[in-house]
């Protein structure tokens, strides 16, 4: 009988079947599961399972997507990442990892500990230093905390449309979240790391300052010299992550920065470019760890 590999999504799309079709290629049995439907017992029962199918029946689990809900639906699939972790499952990426991508400040100041360049931030919730933080910058990009995809990403390089936008913000009752912009040629790098190497890499032309694939970015493959590889891999090491898209930006003054660490990257639009199939290389790093793993004692495949 074939591994069973889990797949956690919200929805079966694009990238999910291209992981149950490289689960396949590597001989085992793609599970899909739910995440929304997730019921995790203790004491008796299955520890985690959707509907009828446990999730211990799986060899390793992949995180495809963490939805958006309230704080206790995130917190609840949260926790039962961890406790699979904590019975012995190989979980890629894992929930640490995770919690550390999800949260842009979480991720921004991990790189800065590190060593590793990142734009001039301030994340607060007072309204007087946010505003105070980007006439000081004077050019700023305004993000969401919890967010990908560039959606929700403000520019101002004004003190009025500041005012304007973080008064909005403040109705929502969200994080300020305020990076200085760096002029970059409206291009960057997306360099898609996978077991502690670069597996592609792909330059991205925004038709504005915004680079993103899914916003309608040209897009080309790119040889990462070593400093920009070095950068990649050294994010994803901090970060925690075995497979990750981390985004690069070479500024018009010549400085390289790691812009954002995504835990749970989309591929898209790099493996038009990507001289192997990703998914295949994610399963190959999946079953990797599922053999490093601790097995679940007895009794708790139930």
């Amino acid at each position: 009988m074939p591994d069973k590999i889990g797949i956690l999504s919200s929805q079966r799309g694009y990238h999910v079947l291209a992981l149950e079709a490289a689960a396949r290629a590597r001989g085992c049995e793609p599970v899909p599961f739910n995440l929304t439907r997730l019921a995790a017992g203790v004491g008796a029962g299955p520890h985690a399972r959707v509907r009828d199918a446990s999730l211990l029946e799986c060899r390793a689990l992949v995180v495809r997507t963490i939805p958006s809900g309230s704080l206790e639906q995130i917190v609840f699939r949260m926790d039962v990442l961890h406790r699979l972790e904590n019975l012995g499952m190989a979980v890629v990426n894992s929930a640490s990892a995770i919690e550390r991508t999800v949260d842009k400040y979480y991720t921004s100041f991990l790189l800065a500990d590190a060593g590793i360049p990142t734009p001039r931030t301030l994340a607060t919730e007072d309204f007087d230093a946010a505003l105070e933080a980007c006439r000081e910058m004077g050019d700023a990009v305004v993000k969401p905390l919890f967010g990908s995809e560039g959606k929700g990403m403000v520019r101002v390089s004004d003190p009025e449309t500041a005012y304007r936008v973080l008064r909005a913000w403040e109705l929502g009752r969200y994080i300020y979240y305020i990076q200085e912009y760096v002029p970059h040629f409206d291009e960057d790098v997306r360099a898609f790391v996978i077991g502690g190497s670069v597996a592609a890499a792909m330059r991205r032309r925004g038709p504005g300052w915004k680079t993103n694939y899914s916003k309608g970015a040209e897009i080309a493959p790119v040889s990462l010299g070593p400093e920009m590889e070095a950068l990649a891999v050294g994010a994803a090491r901090t970060i925690g992550l075995d497979y990750a898209g981390v985004d690069l930006m070479r500024s018009e003054s010549g400085r390289t920065y790691v812009i954002e660490v995504n835990g749970i990257p989309g591929w898209r639009g790099l493996q038009k470019v990507a001289p192997d199939s990703i998914p295949e290389r994610i399963i190959d790093r999946v079953l990797e760890r599922s053999a490093r793993s601790a097995p679940a004692l007895p009794g708790r495949l139930r």
